[in-house]
């Protein structure tokens, strides 16, 4: 016969496993991508243009845990790319310009657009990991056993 769970935890009973609290996604990576905290939304993700902060300023969750690594730039890459090849073969087969004039155009933009979205999408990524509770970012993962040592 099954035994309620009581409060107080009498009589040697164990607590129900803790569930972690909800992390909706989408909340948190429009709050990365701005640039916030993706707990709170307050405080600020980054330090300088990529470096992430320690921890939340308001809230103090921590945010040291993040891996975001190459996937940040990989993003940028691959949206500038697509954004900057589509404008110069649109623009060479509806005006054929000078390659110069090409290149006076389509260098700018490409800087621009890589310096404007390298870190929003940086934050998305954070974000994305601490959503996920990627890289320990408070959810508990089961550690893997150890192998057995030689005799």
């Amino acid at each position: 016969m099954k035994v309620p769970f009581e409060e107080g935890g009498g009589g040697g009973r164990a607590d129900p496993p803790a569930t972690p609290p909800a992390r909706p996604l989408s909340r948190a990576l429009s709050r990365g991508v701005r640039g916030r905290c993706p707990q709170c939304g307050e405080g600020a993700l980054f330090e300088g243009y990529l470096t992430v902060r320690p921890a939340c300023a308001v809230c103090g969750e921590e945010l040291h845990h993040h891996r975001a690594d190459d996937l940040p730039p990989y993003l940028t890459i691959l949206i500038v790319g697509h954004v900057v090849v589509s404008g110069l073969l649109i623009t060479e087969r509806a005006w054929a310009p000078e390659p110069w004039i090409q290149m006076a155009i389509w260098l700018p933009v490409t800087l621009l657009l890589s310096l404007a979205l390298l870190r929003p999408l940086k934050g998305g990524v954070v974000a994305l990991q601490w959503a996920l509770g990627m890289h320990g970012f408070g959810r508990a993962v089961p550690a893997l056993p150890l192998p057995p040592k030689a005799p």
